[in-house]
Formats: structure tokens, C-alpha cells, sequence
């Protein structure tokens, strides 16, 4: 079906404000299903460019519909730009026949997809893939084994490894997958129902998130819609052969195309991500990385402009021929700063710094003099320490000023004195920490914050802990927790404060302190003399490309 005019003056509106260059072409869109190997049918849309000498073919799989925005920003843009575009809705969404199976279903649809555009005429065997999220782990369930055809992957926020996602800190993401969950179950909900379940999803998750146990709690909302949901809470423990559709690691072994990276410092898949970095520029292949000041959300939104710009530089240089994409192959925002910085890998060089906690909550780089003794706090599951802000999918997400969780009086807070010049932290910070609970069954959440000379104290890293609960109540437990990745500029004056609790609710999911379905609080007590927190300091800062009033 060919594109109408008003459609055109939409789509050059559109490339207007993501700084694109005006259409090379005209294009059509028409509707297609494709075979599957158990005769199930995927429902897509196909835009074609028309000329008589396209670019290759640009293959999107997605759970979220083919509507706006990926119908403009990928299916239409790059139509536009000489590319054939297979935007698709995976097995039982939007059309497509067969059950949807979050993530464990897309290896065998993806490598039959790609079966079915080989016969197509129009596919001349140049091929990539493109999309964020859950469009990114469709990538790397295909790149386990590459297509022959395939020239590029262009990869936002999207994992490799779910059951890491979802379990790999020790607690269930509550949060963020359940909310997802709802998500799914109401997103073909027509009009005005589809309005009224966001706007009302944070008041009908409250009780699922709060009642015990937490699959009886959902199903109120989820009403059997989202039978994954009770199977992922059936299955925590991360060696069970359950988990092996929802890990796609070995791609990072198998994939040797050209790949682009892209990633938010707070987005929840920001550590994969910089795993999947470190993994293939490690084996020589063609990796680029960009990781800007962004949530998970905030990629599709604030960096709509970033994103598409890199995506077809990206697909220029690796399908069409065309000049080489970037200057650098990594490119990173440094928050505290708000400036990009141009890298020829990543991390860039530093140090580590020992900062010691003292008598007096006192963040120092002086040792411990023999007097600190200990901080306690007590973790009530009746009253969990919440979450504020992080790399979370919904809910309270990115940077927050955290003081009111501070006040709390299970949160400990070491704070150094401001300091008389800029620190450069990069990578991610170590906490070294000394603790006994008299409950084994605990968790420690742990984060660091700048806090500027108002007093606004704003997250920048942080990690959460299951502990081990076969160990004996009170036993003293020397833990190493390697927080989030982060680049992150403390100005001169500014402080570095150390937060300390025993949960993230309803980030990760409340330790309740027993294991027979009751609740129970602990008391943690931190050895202060016997903890230290090492931070990887910037050996030579390197110099902005541009400032970033973000």
C-alpha cells in the first residue's frame, strides 16, 4: 500500500526533530505472515523502499504491537532511507498466531523468520537487526547462531541473560516484572480500557506487591493472564535446567557481525549491556558502545534523537557501504558533569581509593584508628526500606534525592567531608563489608550518592545482596559487593555518602525473615573498622566532546 501524503509530511516532521536528513525515498507498507516450523503464523509489516537499489533488509521482532512509535522511528524512517523493514509481532501478540512464552520462544521463531525472508524476492541476503529491550533479546537468541546473512545488530537496553534479570542479585525483581507482566496483559486492551489500566496500575499493583506469597498476591490482577509470572516465582534457584530458554549468553561466544551497544547508566539491563561490551571487544569484533545518562524508558524517549542517528550510521557503514559510523568506538555520558566523552575502549583507565567508614558515620581516606566499633539497624518486612529511584523498569526510576529514605532509621549513611577537588569514579566501586545478622534469613542493599553543598543527596550506583541463609545467625559474614558500573564526576565541594540497608522493596522483593511464610525482623550489625569501600578513581580524565543539559 503506498504511503499517502499526509503520512510523508509526518514522517518529515519526524526526521526534522530526531535530526535526521530529509527521505532518499518513497516507500509502500503492506501486511505479511510468516510460517513458523509448527505452521504457526507471525503477522508483520513490510515497508519497502522504493528503488531499484535498496540497502538491505532491516528484520525487528517485537512483543509490543507495530504501532506507533516503532512503526515510525524504525519501520518508516528507515524505509525512507533505502531499507527493506520486517517489523514483526512475535508468536501470540498483536495478531500473531500461537501462545505468548516471554523470551523462552524466540531462538527457533527468529532462525525460522529468517528461513522465510531468504525466499523472499525482494531479500537480496543482506541482513541486520535492530530494537531495544525485549526487541534486543530476540537479537541475541538469533545471534547464538548467526545467519550467514546477517551484517549488523543494532542492540538497545536489550539482555542477553533473563534469568539474570530477574534473580540475579539473590531476591526476585518484584517491581519491574510485575509491573511488566500487567503490562503485557492489558497492552491489547482497546482505547479507552488501555488508558484506564496505566493510569490506574500503580493503585491495583499496590496489594500484589505487597501480600505474601507474592504469586497468590498477583493473581487478583493478573487473573491468570500472565501464567509466566507464577513460573519465574516457581523457579529461583539460578543452576535449574529451567532457566536454559531465557539465557542466551553463548551468543556472546558465537556472534562476529559488527554490533552497536547502546545503554543508560540507569537502565536495568545496564550491566548486561557493559558485559556484552567487554565480551565481544575482548574477542575483536566490531563492538561500539553508547551509554547515556538514561533509564530504561528514557532511551525510547530522550535519546530518540541519539538513538536513531547512531542506529542508521550504523546500518550505513555495515549494509549500504557507507562511511565509517563514529569517530570513537565508545561514547559516554559522565554524569555529575553532563558531558559526553569520546573513548577508544571502555573502561578508561584508574585507580582504586580506599575510603573507610569511621566513628561518627564518617566516610574517610584515612584507616581506621581502632575506636569505630560497630553500626547497627534493624530491618522490619512489615515495614520494608523502600526503593528510591535506580535501574528499574516502572515505578520510582534514575536518579532521585534520596534524603528521606536517608532519614529513615534503618538506612545507615556514611558521608565524607566536601571535597576540596573533582573525583572521576568509572567502572564500578567494591564495598568491602563486615556484617552479622541475627536472622540468617537477610538481605543487604548498598549505595552511594552525591551530595551536593544544598544537601541533596542523588544515587549514582548501588547493589543488593540475598545473604547466604544456611549460615548461622550472628556469624560474621565478610562480603564483597561489586556495585553498578557507573561515570560519574563528584565536583569539588560536593560529598560522597555511603547508604547501607536491608532491602529495596518493591525494587527487589522483601525479605520476610522466615522461611515458613511469616515475617520476622533482623537486626544487622556492620563491623565499621572491619569495612572498607574501594573506589575506581579516573587515572587522567579525558576530555569532553560536548556539554549535555540533561
Amino acid at each position: 500500500m503506498a504511503i499517502s501524503k499526509r503520512q510523508r509530511l509526518v514522517d518529515a516532521t519526524l526526521s526534522r526533530l530526531l535530526g535526521q536528513a530529509p527521505a532518499l525515498h518513497g516507500y509502500s507498507a503492506e501486511r505479511v505472515r510468516t510460517p513458523m516450523r509448527d505452521g504457526v503464523r507471525l503477522l508483520g509489516d513490510h515497508f519497502a523502499p522504493h528503488t531499484d537499489r535498496p540497502h538491505g533488509t532491516v528484520l525487528i521482532r517485537t512483543p509490543y504491537g507495530r504501532g506507533l512509535p516503532t512503526s515510525a522511528l524504525s519501520g518508516r524512517l528507515f524505509a525512507a532511507r533505502g531499507y527493506h523493514v520486517l517489523l514483526q509481532s512475535v508468536r501470540g501478540t498483536f495478531g500473531s498466531e500461537g501462545e505468548f512464552t516471554p523470551m523462552a520462544q524466540e531462538t527457533e521463531d527468529g532462525q525460522d523468520t529468517v528461513a522465510w525472508l531468504r525466499e523472499q524476492p525482494w531479500f537480496d541476503g543482506r541482513l541486520a537487526t535492530l530494537g531495544a529491550s525485549y526487541l534486543g533479546w530476540t537479537q541475541w537468541t538469533l545471534l547464538q547462531d548467526p545467519p550467514p546473512e546477517l551484517r549488523a545488530a543494532v542492540i538497545y537496553v536489550g539482555p542477553h541473560d533473563f534469568r539474570e534479570a530477574v534473580y540475579g542479585t539473590g531476591s526476585f525483581t518484584l517491581g519491574d516484572f510485575l509491573g511488566w507482566s500487567d503490562q503485557i496483559v492489558h497492552q491489547e486492551d482497546g482505547g479507552l480500557r488501555r488508558v484506564l489500566s496505566l493510569a490506574t496500575a500503580q493503585r491495583r499493583l499496590r496489594p500484589a506487591l505487597g501480600g505474601l506469597p507474592l504469586a497468590a498476591a498477583a493473581e487478583p490482577v493478573l487473573r491468570g493472564r500472565a501464567p509466566w509470572y507464577r513460573e519465574w516465582l516457581a523457579h529461583p534457584d539460578g543452576d535449574d535446567p529451567w532457566w536454559e530458554p531465557y539465557r542466551a549468553g553463548s551468543a556472546l561466544t558465537t556472534a562476529d557481525v559488527p554490533i552497536l551497544l547502546i545503554g543508560g547508566w540507569q537502565d536495568l539491563f545496564l550491566d548486561q549491556t557493559l558485559q556484552q561490551y567487554e565480551a565481544l571487544h575482548s574477542r575483536g569484533v566490531d563492538v561500539a558502545l553508547t551509554v547515556g545518562p538514561w533509564t530504561h524508558l528514557q532511551v525510547a524517549l530522550h535519546a530518540a534523537g541519539t538513538v536513531s542517528r547512531e542506529s542508521l550510521a550504523w546500518l550505513d557503514q555495515h549494509l549500504a557501504g557507507g562511511p565509517a559510523a563514529r569517530k570513537s568506538p565508545v561514547r559516554v555520558h559522565r554524569t555529575g558533569e553532563h558531558a559526553w566523552h569520546e573513548l577508544p575502549a571502555w573502561p578508561p583507565p584508574s585507580e582504586p581509593v580506599a575510603f573507610h567508614l569511621r566513628a561518627g558515620r564518617r566516610l574517610t581516606t584515612t584507616g581506621p584508628d581502632g575506636s569505630e566499633g560497630v553500626a547497627e539497624f534493624r530491618y522490619d518486612p512489615a515495614d520494608p526500606t523502600p526503593s528510591a529511584g535506580g535501574r528499574t523498569l516502572t515505578g520510582s526510576m534514575g536518579v532521585k534525592d534520596n534524603r528521606a529514605l536517608e532519614a529513615r532509621r534503618d538506612v545507615l549513611v556514611f558521608t565524607t567531608d566536601p571535597l576540596p577537588t573533582a573525583v572521576d569514579v568509572i567502572g564500578s566501586p567494591v564495598l568491602e563489608l563486615t556484617v552479622s545478622v541475627d536472622n540468617p534469613h537477610a538481605d543487604v542493599f548498598v549505595r552511594l550518592c552525591d551530595v551536593d553543598p544544598a544537601g541533596r543527596s542523588r544515587n549514582f550506583t548501588d547493589q543488593h545482596r540475598r545473604l547466604d541463609a544456611t549460615l548461622p545467625a550472628g556469624a560474621r559474614q565478610r562480603l564483597t559487593l561489586t556495585l553498578d558500573p557507573c561515570f560519574h564526576r563528584l565536583l569539588a565541594g560536593h560529598r560522597l555518602r555511603l547508604q547501607i540497608s536491608g532491602g529495596a522493596f518493591p525494587r527487589f522483593a522483601r525479605n520476610p525473615g522466615t522461611d515458613d511464610g511469616g515475617l520476622a525482623a533482623t537486626r544487622h550489625t556492620v563491623d565499621i573498622a572491619g569495612s572498607r569501600l574501594d573506589l575506581p578513581v579516573a587515572v587522567a580524565p579525558p576530555s569532553p566532546i560536548r556539554s549535555l543539559d540533561d
